[in-house]
């Protein structure tokens, strides 16, 4: 991954209610280090309806073919003499995943209980039927059992990597190419004509407090409360043409009305500054999903190059 593509995420862990000028801008969801798109990092996402149907089968070869384990694992129900334990809550749950957002407590449990329970009966019902003897159900259940080992072992690689030494290095990269980038601290008033910016601008200039004014009139409900205040902002945060407007100015000077999109804007520059990095602390668990993620990546990209490929359909 180019360093200044995981540069520029670092130093977008910054919050501040919206402005209207104020351009979205992406956090750590997206890295931009290349991983094939079937690759996934643990809790794995609920399945398809047809595809949940073949990982309970799977389940259920494990819910009846598994060892005692640890009292740290206890039996929590028995369907028809198979044991149901606590891990297997646990893997229902990740198989589930967003379905089960509205229940909690005694009632997410029961819930999964019950799921798991129902997941032994089919899959016993379907083994009397001889489902797993046909040839798609083979197919399918090879194909779950590649990918499940491709993602278990992805998952140990990029854990193996995300050691503090290396977390602190990535950290420490992106920290020293983000310190010349430069923000401004501005404040602005929003209205909805140029006649009506340059009568803001004509009172400011006659000494009426700037912070005051946009309180009073501004349009922009996010700033005007905090007299209109939009923080410390780099220049591809805002739209260009404010932030054209901001970056001309020096500190303590005001802008001549500007047209954007959402109106007239009259800016007053309250300060410039190098953006300051966020501390390691604050963004780790970013940082550590990073050299995760840069991890599989290089780990698969080694895999490739030693592997032959052959394509019969071209």
């Amino acid at each position: 991954m180019a360093a200044h593509s995981f540069v520029a995420k670092l130093g977008r862990l910054r919050h501040k209610t919206p402005s209207p000028t104020r351009r979205p801008r992406a956090g750590f969801q997206g890295h931009a280090m290349p991983l094939p798109p079937h690759i996934r990092l643990a809790p794995l996402p609920a399945l398809r309806p047809r595809q949940r149907a073949l990982a309970a089968f799977a389940l259920l070869s494990v819910l009846i073919s598994a060892p005692a384990l640890a009292q740290s694992d206890p039996v929590v129900a028995r369907v028809n003499g198979v044991e149901v334990r606590q891990s297997d809550l646990t893997l229902a749950e990740e198989d589930l995943g967003q379905n089960m957002q509205h229940l909690t407590g005694s009632a997410r449990r029961d819930f999964l209980i019950g799921y798991v329970a129902d997941v032994i009966l089919a899959a016993k019902a379907a083994e009397a039927k001889k489902v797993a003897e046909q040839k798609e159900f083979k197919s399918r259940l090879a194909f779950i059992r590649n990918k499940l080992l491709m993602e278990m072992l992805l998952n140990d690689e990029g854990k193996a990597a995300a050691t503090d030494q290396a977390m602190r290095r990535a950290y420490d990269e992106a920290v020293s190419e983000m310190s010349s980038e430069q923000e401004v601290r501005a404040r602005h008033i929003l209205v909805a004509t140029e006649a009506e910016a340059k009568a803001i601008l004509a009172e400011v200039q006659k000494g009426t407090d700037f912070a005051e004014l946009a309180r009073q009139k501004s349009k922009d409900p996010g700033a005007a409360a905090e007299g209109g205040d939009l923080g410390y902002f780099a220049k591809d945060q805002m739209v260009p043409e404010f932030s054209e407007a901001a970056f001309k100015l020096e500190k303590g000077q005001l802008s001549e009305p500007v047209k954007t999109q959402f109106g007239w804007h009259i800016i007053k520059v309250e300060d410039k500054r190098k953006k300051p990095a966020p501390s390691y602390d604050s963004v780790k668990d970013q940082v550590e999903a990073f050299v995760i993620r840069r991890a599989q990546a290089a780990y698969i990209a080694k895999l490739r190059e030693g592997a032959k490929i052959d394509r019969l359909d071209k």
